[in-house]
């Protein structure tokens, strides 16, 4: 990076801010190119930074100040947190973040203050003297929506103002503490002119509203009640459709609940509308949480770097999570919809009322409500095939992030740059720690640990240490243990060991674990691993657990507390089968001598789903290592394929699990597995291989499978109807491995007669993945058909990105230069050049390294308009010193390129930097 290297921000340099804000007023006078904010903040002393023997300055972790003042050098940034620097003033300076402003005026209790009185940097306001009592500031400032290509602070979309404040981006709306500790309550007045802005809209409640100037320019007043940070600050305003609806609470409170859209989009908001209502009643239910406000909006806009944020009362959607008709998205777009906005509703309690104490401890919010989420869906769907669904998604995204140079704990202890902290570690590794102290203590335990939290912390900024606290306090049960979870990166694999006495009818399991070293973390500590366990009997069904020294286990769980334990259970009559990690209880990979009979008896006969399904795993991958390793059993193969028969032709299993069952382990997850020297293409050819001897082995179930599953009624997005399809594509998935004329013929007898989005793009999936003449023509009348429509030809982006041909690197340039494709909307960066980094290994990958190159010259493309895109984007190279020689080499280059480049931002170095090791 050619700033001067970035500086790194340390968890144990926290402090808190010396002064607090209570109140915030803002005035908006909106326009494209010159909007003016005014703030007003009523500031106060903060006694308990006083208390902590002095702040060292506003910033989170003590950067700013030092620069100005010279307290401390960057050596002293690692200092243990037990020195506590001291500020260089008698009485701290008031310092705020501000980026891209233009500063018109600064009073303090009403003097204008003069230029002397402050100094201005790229980066912060620091007025040098203020009172030791409570005292108002006002600032106004200019800022250029209409040139923020980043999307971060105030921007416009499609002429629609929209903001985007997490993580810091209120610093680019006015100067201010931008951080999460400071919980204020706010007071907004927007105006703008009528014609172009009909529609003004900020957190909270609404106020009065009205016309100025002749009635030329209107005029919106919101107040938001409840203290909040200003991450939480939303703003839309614009030309907008409007949808609503009422909820009434359990406690008989009625709520407006209201979507705005662009105008000619509001058919296409009944399921979120129903989404959001669903979700209410879920989390009254479940977690006994009421909504606070009198209204709820949603607004979707179609430029945003995120899924959705969930501003108090104003949560601002991509429109990708919120339209959709049967004609226009699929059965994945209504469960995503769905799990989404509930997503952002359930952080009105986790995360809005009682947020994050610092960046460190963004899992507390997330990682907790993406567990919320998933038990939402898991409730109203299919708990089973939930499940599978998240630990694919796991496996996929975040063991290699634990297991690359990207690896960081749950709840970090340094960033560069915190926006590259919204990670599948944080998001679905915390969610997973989440239901472990979920299983540890139960569910009624675990109901009171909530019920606890918000009762503590509500309104305040809280930690981890907060959370876990609750969880032991309402359990009684010691947690100091389980928090390494929080503090460790890595995936601990727990080697299993077993031996049978037939004469004493005793089983011993022995277990061991350990997590490899990751970057800043060389020794690792055991961690507590709650295991869901089964002894599977030859007859199919699950033996009594009689574990010495414990006695009958009434709930079928042992826990791993330590590097090496022995368990022995008693009075087991036969040498049973060992199901263990049911449910997936715990995120790691487990190292077992069992071999594929063992694997096809439990996908046979597993009482449990998810270690069904997990069984079928493990035997596809272990047929694919031998492929590799040039290895063939047609034996093991052919059993393999009887028993996915079996499970096909069994009339007690819903469609969902069939789906899932037919799908062989992914490229990405088998190279994760085997970790070094990684061949993609040898890994693509092997997988191939299988799944056209299980496609051609399987033809007569899958044909009869294709025609049961055809569609005779009305589209609907319930879980049968989804299950029914997710089957039917699935079928000819498989089909197309074993016998591609076929599965092409079906698909274009499927797309002759098309009633739904679902069955449009599972038959053009299918075609673009083959190298046959109608793939051309059919991807060409997909486009001719929805032309226009944005979020279809994404669609229509991806599919052709991720077909896995070796031509698809150069369709990608292709596309690059389309009419349709745009580097400054992120969903379309994402639908062609993500799609294809990110979810096709084989061409991404592709032996010349042209792969490489497209994501780097898109990658230094995109930086200098888009940070967080740019650096999102840049993961995809996380895992290249796992590839083989002359695939790591070229991938290394492009990274040493990008890093060579001069003006990198912060969020694009610090990927980049660290997946090289620096």
């Amino acid at each position: 990076m050619n700033d001067a290297s970035p500086q790194t921000v340390y968890l144990q340099n926290y402090r808190p801010v010396p002064y607090l804000i209570d109140e915030v007023f803002l005035k908006f006078v909106l326009a494209p190119e010159a909007t003016q904010v005014t703030s007003r903040l009523s500031f106060r002393p903060n006694a308990a930074a006083q208390q902590k023997g002095g702040p060292l300055d506003h910033d989170e972790f003590g950067l700013n100040q030092s620069k100005l003042i010279n307290v401390i050098d960057s050596n002293n940034l690692a200092r243990d947190s037990r020195e506590k620097p001291v500020s260089a003033f008698s009485h701290p300076a008031l310092i705020l973040d501000g980026e891209k402003l233009e500063l018109r005026s600064v009073s303090l209790d009403g003097e204008t203050l003069e230029p002397s009185r402050y100094d201005l940097t790229a980066t912060n306001l620091t007025i040098r003297e203020v009172p030791q009592r409570p005292f108002t500031l006002e600032i106004v400032t200019l800022c250029n929506p209409k040139a923020n290509s980043e999307l971060s602070g105030l921007y416009v979309s499609n002429n629609v103002f929209c903001t985007q404040c997490e993580a810091e981006g209120f610093r680019r709306i006015t100067y201010f503490y931008d951080r999460p500790d400071v919980m204020a309550r706010y007071k907004v007045r927007i105006e703008a002119p009528l014609a172009s802005c009909p529609v003004l809209l900020a957190n909270g409640n609404p106020g009065q509203s009205g016309t100025i100037a002749g009635g030329d320019l209107h005029f919106a007043e919101w107040e938001d009640p409840h203290p909040k940070p200003s991450y939480l600050f939303a703003l839309v305003a614009g030309d907008l459709a409007l949808v609503s609806d009422t909820y009434v609470t359990r406690s008989g409170r009625k709520v407006d609940l209201r979507i705005y859209v662009e105008k000619g989009k509001e058919d296409r908001c009944a399921f979120a509308m129903e989404a959001l209502k669903t979700s209410m009643r879920w989390d009254e239910e479940r977690f006994g949480l009421e909504y606070d406000l009198d209204i709820f909006m949603i607004v979707a806009v179609s430029d945003f770097n995120m899924g959705a944020m969930e501003n108090k009362g104003l949560n601002i959607f991509n429109d990708k999570y919120i339209l959709a008709l049967p004609e226009t998205a699929t059965d994945i777009d209504y469960i995503n919809i769905e799990s989404i906005i509930a997503h952002e509703y359930f952080h009105n309690w986790t995360g809005n009322r009682v947020t994050c104490r610092d960046w460190f401890q963004l899992c507390l919010k997330e990682g907790l409500t993406v567990f919320r989420d998933q038990e939402f869906t898991a409730d109203i769907r299919s708990r089973a095939v939930k499940r599978i669904v998240d630990v694919k998604r796991l496996r996929a995204d975040q063991f290699p992030e634990d297991g690359g140079p990207l690896a960081h704990p749950v709840r970090p202890s340094s960033y560069i740059e915190i926006n590259n902290f919204y990670t599948a570690t944080v998001y679905e590794k915390g969610a997973e720690l989440c239901r472990m102290l979920q299983t540890l203590i139960g569910r009624e335990a675990f109901r009171k640990a909530m019920d606890l939290y918000f009762e503590r912390h509500d309104g305040e900024a809280a930690t981890t240490e907060d959370f876990v606290r609750c969880m032991a306090d309402a359990s009684g049960r010691n947690l100091d243990q389980f928090f390494t979870w929080y503090e460790q990166a890595g995936t601990p694999e727990v080697t299993v060991s077993e031996s049978y006495d037939a004469k004493t009818k005793t089983y011993d399991l022995s277990l061991e674990q350990v997590t490899a070293p990751t970057p800043g973390q060389s020794d690792k500590r055991p961690v507590p691993i709650p295991l869901g366990i089964g002894l599977v009997g030859p007859d199919g069904r699950d033996m009594p657990l009689d574990l010495e020294n414990v006695g009958v286990l009434n709930a079928p769980l042992i826990e791993l507390n330590e590097t090496k334990k022995t368990f022995r259970f008693r009075n087991v009559a036969r040498k049973p089968v060992l199901s263990l990690n049911r449910g997936f209880s715990a995120p790691i990979r487990i190292r077992s001598n069992s071999g594929i009979p063992e694997q096809l008896f439990l996908m046979k006969n597993d009482g449990d789903t998810f270690n069904r399904w997990e069984a079928s795993q493990r035997a596809a991958f272990a047929l694919i290592r031998d492929r590799l390793a040039g290895k063939t059993s047609a034996a093991d193969t052919q059993s393999f394929i009887t028993a996915l028969g079996a499970v096909l032709e069994d009339g007690h299993l819903d469609d969902a699990f069939k789906a899932l069952m037919l799908g062989l382990p992914g490229e990405q997850e088998i190279a994760t597995l085997i970790a070094r020297d990684v061949d993609p293409g040898a890994i693509h050819q092997a997988r191939e291989a299988l799944r056209a001897e299980t496609g051609m082995g399987l033809k007569d179930v899958l044909v009869e499978l294709w025609r049961k599953t055809e569609s005779h009624g009305a589209y609907r997005p319930d879980p049968e109807e989804t299950g029914r399809r997710s089957l039917r594509y699935a079928v000819l998935q498989a089909l197309a491995g074993g016998d591609p004329a076929l599965a092409t013929r079906l698909a274009g007898e499927q797309l002759s007669r098309i009633t739904n989005m679902t069955d449009e793009i599972g038959a053009l999936s299918t075609i673009t993945t083959l190298d046959v003449p109608e793939r051309e023509q059919a991807l060409a009348d997909f486009h001719t058909r929805h032309r226009g429509d944005n979020l279809l030809i994404d669609k229509w982006f991806a599919l052709q990105a991720s077909a896995p041909l070796s031509t698809t690197p150069g369709r990608v340039l292709e596309l690059m230069a389309h009419p349709d494709f745009t580097l400054t909307n992120p969903n379309r960066v994402r639908s062609l050049v993500g799609a294809f980094a990110m979810a096709n290994p084989f061409a991404f990958h592709a032996e010349s390294g042209e792969g490489y190159v497209i994501l780097a010259d898109t990658i230094l493309a995109l930086d200098p308009k888009n940070p967080q895109v740019a650096a999102r984007m840049a993961t995809a190279l996380r895992s290249w010193a796992t590839l083989e020689e002359k695939r790591r080499g070229l991938a290394k280059a492009q990274l040493e390129r990008i890093l060579g480049t001069s003006g990198l931002s912060r969020d694009l170095y610090e990927i980049v930097s660290k997946s090289l090791g620096r």
